[in-house]
């Protein structure tokens, strides 16, 4: 690390000393997670969880209330380390009154820093909620340098000291997608050379600052070296297109603040040498509005509270401001556009990544510090790992295939930034062992259907892959238009180009099994149903789509075989129930699909691992949970937060293993009999 970096985080240290327990030069405070670390499990959640640590980054003031919770509230309430950091003020239009101006106060003029301020102490007010139940509870809000050369605001909860906010006050776009230079957007693309801050009018930072690409980028980096989170949360960094329009479908902020984001991650990863492994988790933003509401409605309800509070709903003067306490343009709708009823992930959603290679050996993938990381079992034995292959990039999330002679394949989506920001650039990567357990050959591209990143915004899946008996691998992705693509391995390793296989309105990430007749199944969820791909004999040609007629769902699906049949696992809309129905293809080009019946587990959201008869997935409280089908309809839950989705392998003992990823960025694993009782989890050691 060079010296300017380790005097910048030595100066931070040193500033935040006893606010925030970032071990301190001087005094030798040790932060929470190094302290529970030495006490062991708390008797509320175990240690796995509570020694890591969060830090989230996004555009605006509001944007982690609205598109990462409950996973932030939840992870509040555990006791993790949570810091949030905020790039733009927010200011808009500088009025702060609720839209349609049913709420007008006339002493409220229309003025940016003091309104940027009232969406601060909104936001104060509801982290003071989420993390003590009391609103008013008090904040400490100091200076910090950044690594890029200006200041920002620290904002520590005194109650909760491992609760922390930072705000960098960048000027926003104030406009969702139109033409604004003067912007994070304009920014990135080089319309501009620098960026203005904007001010809010009870900020302890008093002297104006700007910020060049690169600044905000270190500056960014600069955050993540001061917290070392082990779990960071963003924005997406790629959403789509309307193609009516060819609008943004998220805010140009959410967009190109994410990628910032994801350049001050690898900035991060590169600069920095001794911090924990980290993962990073990507969250669908304004998209959330065309889709079924992937919460139940207790949860849904309690996400709201929150967002009344920081609505200043009530307009009772709590906070003592003379800006006001909380940001009124959301009082009179505190669920937005149907953005408070759902959370979704728009990576790392996957449920494919352990599987079995040579008999009894187990492998698991997860994306570290921005390359692919595995872990191995042996037959009986102990995890081992993780272990990083070379290259970086890589996108959250990973998918495998088992070829037929035991190799494993590893599938994920790579990111290139290139030297300029029209060379920004998503492609699909695969690599494959030279030899049954053996190591990894090298990355190799099968590049992207898109032609630009403009154009779609690099807004594909994650690839999902099939393997025929002569070990050939086909992979299948979503493209922008929401359409079904695949490109096929050749006989002489090369792959074709990149196939049309129809489809609209394709939400999420496609899946794919093969049934016990070698018959290849292609699923891929809709807004309101699931579409079908299917092979009416082994190697006969992949027919589809075909509709299945099954209800909407919440967009996260899996696959398993089943017999002659294929059976999928999703989640019912408005309610999180996880439900199930088996899919027989056969001679007639529509597949027979049984009826929906629900799997056990109840509430919750995200994608299910299933393997043999046990269900695991996001329980009601956000912890990991498990059940078996047609079992219980309540979770035995574990306690456990995790990241993206739990992934599971029926073994031929006849015992079903099952993976997640933990906050502390660690695998955990449990082992069970096919009827699952209480799981215990374990780490995976290194």
């Amino acid at each position: 690390m060079p010296v300017t970096r380790r005097r910048f985080a030595a100066l931070l240290t040193v500033l935040t000393a006893g606010a925030t327990g970032v071990l301190s030069v001087a005094t030798g405070q040790q932060t929470s997670a190094e302290a529970t670390q030495e006490k062991g499990p708390t008797a509320v959640l175990p240690a796995s969880v509570t020694a890591g640590s969060v830090v989230q980054v996004v555009a605006h003031p509001d944007d982690d209330l609205f598109f990462m919770n409950p996973d932030l509230s939840r992870s509040l309430l555990s006791g993790t380390q949570v810091t949030t950091a905020y790039l733009t003020s927010g200011e808009s239009d500088g009025r702060n009154e609720a839209a349609g101006g049913a709420a007008k106060d006339p002493e409220q003029l229309a003025d940016r820093t003091h309104y940027a301020e009232a969406r601060q102490n909104g936001i104060r007010s509801a982290y003071a909620q989420m993390a003590t139940g009391d609103r008013t509870s008090a904040w400490r809000r100091t200076v910090i340098p950044t690594a890029g050369g200006g200041r920002a605001e620290l904002d520590v909860l005194i109650a909760k000291p491992q609760v922390n906010l930072v705000w960098l006050m960048l000027r926003e776009a104030r406009s969702t997608g139109g033409d604004a230079p003067e912007s994070l957007r304009g920014l990135w693309n080089g319309r501009i050379t620098s960026l203005e801050a904007q001010l809010t009018s009870g900020t302890p930072v008093k002297q104006p600052f700007s910020y060049t690409k690169d600044q905000l980028v270190q500056s960014i980096a600069g955050v993540l070296e001061l917290y070392r989170p082990t779990t960071i949360r963003m924005q997406d960094p790629t959403p789509n297109r309307y193609e009516d329009s060819g609008r943004y479908t998220d805010h140009q902020d959410h967009m190109y603040g994410a990628r910032f984001v994801q350049a001050a991650t690898a900035a991060y990863a590169a600069q920095v040498q001794r911090r924990p492994r980290f993962s990073v988790q990507s969250y669908l933003g304004y998209h959330n509005s065309t889709l079924p509401h992937s919460l139940d409605p207790q949860t849904a309800e309690t996400k709201t509270n929150y967002l009344r509070t920081y609505a200043w709903q009530d307009h009772q003067d709590h906070c003592g401001s003379p800006s006001g306490c909380g940001d009124r343009k959301v009082a009179g709708n505190p669920t937005g556009r149907n953005w408070a009823q759902s959370l979704r992930y728009t990576r790392a959603d996957s449920t494919s990544w352990l599987t079995q290679g040579t008999p009894g050996k187990l492998w698991a993938f997860a994306v570290l510090d921005g390359q692919m990381a595995y872990w191995t079992r042996g037959s009986g034995g102990d995890w081992a790992g993780p272990v990083l292959l070379p290259g970086t990039g890589i996108d959250p999330g990973a998918n495998t295939a088992r070829l037929p002679d035991g190799r494993i394949a590893v599938l994920a989506t790579r990111t290139a930034f290139g030297s300029a920001p029209a060379d920004y650039r998503r492609d699909v990567v695969y690599a494959v062992q030279s030899a049954p357990d053996g190591a990894f050959g090298p990355w190799q591209s099968l590049g992207t259907p898109e032609r630009t990143d403009e154009e779609g915004t690099s807004a594909i899946s994650a690839p999902a892959a099939a393997v025929d008996g002569q070990g050939l691998l086909t992979v299948y992705l979503r493209d922008s238009r929401r359409t079904l693509r695949a490109t096929a391995q050749l006989p002489d390793g090369g792959f074709s180009p990149w196939q049309r296989l129809g489809g609209e309105d394709l939400q999420g990430d496609p899946v794919t099994a093969v049934d016990t007749a070698g018959r290849r199944h292609v699923y891929a969820t809709t807004t309101k149903s699931v579409l079908a791909w299917t092979q009416s004999a082994a190697g006969a040609t992949l027919a589809g789509p075909s509709p299945t007629g099954l209800p909407a769902t919440t967009v996260p699906l899996s696959a398993s075989p089943e017999g002659a049949g294929v059976r999928l696992y999703f989640r019912r809309p408005d309610s999180g129930v996880v439900r199930t129905a088996l899919v027989t293809a056969g001679p007639t080009a529509r597949p027979q699909v049984s009826s929906v019946a629900e799997a056990g587990g109840r509430a919750g959201y995200g994608a299910v691992g299933a393997a043999g008869r046990l269900v695991a997935g996001r329980a009601e409280s956000g912890t990991i949970g498990t059940t078996g089908l047609g079992g219980p309809p309540a979770w035995t839950e574990s306690r456990m937060l995790f990241a993206g989705a739990p992934s599971a392998v029926l073994e031929p003992t006849g015992t079903t293993t099952t993976a997640v990823l933990g906050l502390d960025a660690e695998l955990h694993t449990t082992t069970t009999p096919t009827t699952p009782t209480h799981p215990t989890w374990h780490r995976a050691v290194r």
